[in-house]
């Protein structure tokens, strides 16, 4: 089911979490806070429109990430429902696009819910003081023709790394819903 997500709530207090990865390395919001802030990605493996940005995703991270800007990726899809959202299927999917964020299971589903995700992709951009500031798409006409791409993600985050405020105007992302228990 198609899902487009809520307007951002802006200065909302984003709560801190650990979760562990495929592997079963413990990662912690707080302690990956970038010095400009942080993107808090809702993904997952199977999802049609999470396989059609991972690539831009894993770069567009990376371009933030030298920028002062950390990345995560939680995925809060139930994957005894979806098998191929199992924590296997994660490290192989963060392999083959050559994530450089941790990508972490979501196990209870509390760190989804707490967030108010509703879809995949599901994009949370933070300031340096965990404060949301955007809540928006990845890019846009990009899905489309990739020449005519805007980095709506990078956009925001360079102007929430210079300002602490994210854009006004920000397109909804969309995806399919989350798979809840």
């Amino acid at each position: 089911m198609l899902v487009d997500t809520p307007i951002c709530d802006f200065g909302w207090k984003a709560p801190d979490f650990t979760l562990k990865d495929p592997s079963g390395r413990s990662f912690t919001m707080s302690d990956h806070m970038g010095k400009n802030g942080l993107v808090i990605a809702f993904i997952c493996n199977h999802c049609p429109y999470v396989q059609a940005i991972a690539n831009r995703l894993a770069s567009d991270a990376a371009t933030l990430k030298a920028e002062g800007i950390e990345t995560v990726a939680v995925m809060s899809n139930d994957y005894r429902y979806v098998a191929e959202d199992a924590p296997p299927m994660m490290a192989r999917f963060a392999e083959q696009h050559g994530f450089p964020f941790p990508y972490v299971i979501d196990e209870d589903q509390s760190v989804g819910k707490a967030y108010g995700a509703v879809c995949t992709p599901d994009f949370f951009g933070l300031n340096n003081k965990g404060e949301l500031q955007y809540r928006g798409r990845l890019d846009s006409a990009g899905m489309k023709d990739p020449s005519n791409r805007v980095a709506e993600l990078i956009n925001a985050m360079r102007l929430v790394a210079e300002t602490g405020r994210g854009p006004d105007d920000q397109i909804p992302s969309m995806g399919c819903s989350i798979k809840w228990r």
